[in-house]
């Protein structure tokens, strides 16, 4: 099954984010970027309970599906991302309004 590719803007809180083999790496914690000028900067992706987030680059984002992010490198290269810290006064990021 095959789903065709959406918009980094429909993104949400929980997608599942996987390798290239389709390896689960984790779950879509924040999406980083402007919306009003429509730029993508990455993704905060957590990875476990006891685990800090990791942060994603749009660069290593290779398709965006309705309910999964599909990334360019797989778990070892996953595992030495940095942690995911606050993103600079000049990136947004949106908040996960589903819990609310």
């Amino acid at each position: 099954m095959s789903s065709d590719p959406v918009s980094w803007l429909l993104i949400e809180h929980g997608w599942n984010v996987v390798g290239p083999g389709g390896e689960e790496l984790g779950s879509v914690s924040e999406i980083v970027g402007d919306t009003g000028k429509d730029i993508f900067n990455g993704l905060s992706v957590a990875a476990g309970l006891l685990r800090r987030p990791r942060y994603v680059p749009s660069e290593q984002v290779a398709r965006i599906v309705e309910g999964r992010v599909e990334l360019t490198m797989g778990q070892a290269e996953f595992d030495r991302l940095d942690d995911y810290d606050e993103p600079s006064k000049s990136e947004e990021v949106r908040p996960d309004t589903t819990g609310l």
